[in-house]
């Protein structure tokens, strides 16, 4: 595990200074993966790394988990409070669309928050001539369990080849608090949600499918649909074929 983090450390600080940057931002959710790129981002960039709490109507243990994160490896944090943000983009679309699907409220707006933040995120780096650092790992990567220009749209994944198993293993090498490492994994986005719940499978039985190919047939077939149809958030968007391709250009 240490071999690793150094790896990753090393590779950070290629990254960043390959595109001229000064050091990184990243969000502090209070979850996993985002402490474990918290204490990798502290050491690639002692002087110039900083994290943000970025609540909106979040659960208030998450934030409580945020700091002692922060604190616990010593990373400067800001905490911004995007409730009022969310309030005032949802209440103008208000009735935007009265022909909208009622059923698709709910996901489209909490979609608002991951956008939001790394909003907030990309604000920040550019004031600071930072990049932003993603907290995905490999697992949520492959079925796309993430918001696309939310928490897709970041700089650099330190995490994105590891599979959640391996970034919790990473996480006790590091020394995350105990109650970060253990607490149910979570994207925030509604009260009581979690990921497990949402992806339909529990992040074993998807390391074990994504590892050896082997799961029950109801397993592989849910994460089989997860990875098709979230295709498109690992792509760049479609184009047409160049103009001088066409007849008569």
């Amino acid at each position: 595990m240490e071999r690793i983090a150094t790896l990753i450390v090393e590779w950070m600080r290629r990254e960043v200074a390959d595109a001229g940057g000064k050091g990184v931002v990243l969000g502090i959710s209070g979850g996993l993966d985002s402490a474990v790129a918290a204490a990798l981002c502290r050491r690639a960039f002692p002087h110039a790394c900083l994290g943000l709490c970025l609540p909106c109507y979040s659960d208030p243990e998450d934030l409580d988990h945020a700091r002692a994160v922060a604190e616990r490896f010593g990373l400067p944090v800001r905490t911004v409070h995007l409730g009022p943000a969310l309030d005032a983009i949802a209440g103008s679309l208000h009735g935007l669309g009265p022909a909208f699907d009622p059923e698709t409220e709910h996901l489209a707006r909490a979609n608002i928050k991951p956008r939001l933040r790394m909003l907030t995120l990309y604000y920040v780096a550019g004031r600071l001539g930072y990049l932003v650092v993603g907290t995905s790992n490999a697992s949520e990567l492959a079925v796309g369990y993430f918001t696309k220009y939310g928490d897709g749209g970041v700089d650099i994944l330190p995490l994105g080849n590891m599979l959640k198993s391996d970034v919790r293993r990473l996480a006790k090498h590091l020394g995350v608090p105990e109650e970060v490492v253990s607490k149910a994994p979570s994207g925030g986005l509604w009260e009581d949600q979690t990921d497990e719940a949402e992806l339909g499978v529990t992040y074993a039985e998807l390391d074990r499918y994504l590892t050896t190919g082997e799961a029950r047939p109801e397993v592989k077939q849910r994460i089989d649909d997860l990875v098709s149809r979230s295709a498109h958030k690992r792509k760049q968007p479609p184009m047409p074929p160049p103009l001088d391709q066409y007849d008569g250009a």
